[in-house]
């Protein structure tokens, strides 16, 4: 008993000299810290496969933003931000992006002003912030904010104090004129088979005002007929339009599509139901509110492939003045023919549907909780899941869209 006493005391001694031993080491000289060196990276040239991804951040919506993806990695190259209720264009060139967003002096205050903000694509500084007469600001819609085919104007979609479009020169920054429509609303640009540019509005009765813009020359107007019904089957703002072919297809709650060539006379084709399309009856429209069927539905709710004539439609199981409402499938339909291609399931409900405009596409969609899905459009496998990039995804703008 007394050597194991002993044994234990001189165990103490051993650990407390050890501790004792180690004490000393904390009064030793601190390291001296190395001085932090700043740096800019500057992007490689933009590719078919980088996408920008807008985030509205619903929850502090003053701090939207927007997200520079490299689509083939999954990875985050950057971030610019894009104040409340904010909207994106692309150069066609993909050699800057714009965002147009509205600041108060005070935060929440005081003077506003609108701002059409250039991005230098590679460097995402800001090349130039042009105040603007003012712009809708209302949620962010694709159509607020657009760009002509040639890259030359950019289009701003005003309401204040009536329905007018800015119409800004992309090289000297400045606006060159507001044409009034007066009933009509955003912006789908378009160039007709003369070249001749301009861009069509969606107008309360049905129809479409066509606004031609010509070198020198005052801004001409004319009208289409009704051609949809605002009050029984409204047409989805968000709907696809290809400028540089001048085409647009409108698509309706019920799930008409009504292809429109677009131009200073814009033609209005037959329309076709996508359900019709995929063997199933036509979606009723808000005379029968209470049918379920598959409908369109969404935010982003559609994305157009220029060289395959590929419409992709966001679909769900629903009613009527479900039009919200989350895809649960991409239906992609060859709008030539037209004909169904196929159904692809999404990874999740999503309300945005994008895509990528070379030969090897990619699909992009999201889910509630920020995570981004990137798909490939040829076999509609999942290639990638960036967790939560955001919080509140809602557009996607990809080189040469």
């Amino acid at each position: 008993m007394k050597a194991t006493k002993a044994g234990a005391f001189v165990a103490c001694l051993l650990v407390g000299g050890a501790l004792i031993g180690g004490a000393s080491h904390v009064h030793a000289e601190e390291p001296v810290l190395q001085t932090e060196q700043s740096d800019t990276l500057t992007l490689p040239p933009a590719g078919p496969h980088r996408v920008l991804v807008q985030d509205a951040v619903y929850e502090h919506a003053k701090d939207g933003r927007i997200y520079v993806v490299d689509a083939d990695k999954a990875r985050l190259m950057g971030m610019v931000q894009a104040a409340y209720n904010a909207n994106m264009a692309g150069n066609p060139a993909a050699k800057a992006f714009y965002v147009a967003e509205t600041a108060w002096s005070h935060g929440n205050r005081g003077t506003k002003a609108d701002i059409l903000a250039t991005y230098d694509s590679r460097s995402l500084a800001i090349v130039n912030d042009e105040e603007l007469p003012g712009r809708a600001l209302v949620t962010p819609k694709a159509h607020n904010l657009q760009i002509s085919a040639d890259g030359k104007k950019i289009f701003v979609y005003d309401m204040t104090p009536g329905n007018a479009v800015h119409i800004i020169d992309a090289n000297t920054h400045k606006v060159e004129t507001s044409v009034d429509i007066a009933g009509c609303s955003l912006i789908y640009p378009w160039t007709d088979a003369n070249r001749q540019s301009g861009f069509s509005s969606i107008c309360g009765n049905g129809g479409l005002v066509n606004v031609s813009l010509k070198a020198n020359a005052v801004p001409t107007l004319t009208h289409t007929a009704p051609f949809f019904s605002p009050d029984i089957d409204p047409v989805f703002e968000n709907s696809p339009e290809a400028a540089a072919d001048g085409q647009a297809w409108f698509i309706t709650y019920s799930g008409l599509v009504w292809p429109v060539a677009l131009g200073p006379d814009s033609t209005v084709g037959t329309p076709f139901s996508l359900q019709k399309l995929a063997g199933q009856k036509p979606g009723s429209d808000a005379k029968n509110p209470f049918d379920v069927a598959w409908r369109p539905g969404g935010w982003q709710l559609a994305a157009f492939h220029r060289k395959t004539g590929h419409l992709f439609v966001l679909m769900h199981r629903g009613t009527f003045w479900t039009h919200k409402a989350h895809g649960q499938e991409i239906w992609e339909v060859d709008v030539r023919k037209p004909a169904l291609i196929r159904r692809i399931p999404v990874p999740a409900p999503t309300s945005l549907v994008g895509i990528t405009q070379d030969a090897e596409p990619l699909i992009f969609t999201s889910d509630d909780q920020g995570d981004f899905f990137i798909l490939d459009a040829k076999t509609g496998h999942l290639r990638h899941k960036m967790p939560h990039l955001g919080s509140s995804l809602i557009y996607t703008l990809s080189s040469g869209e």
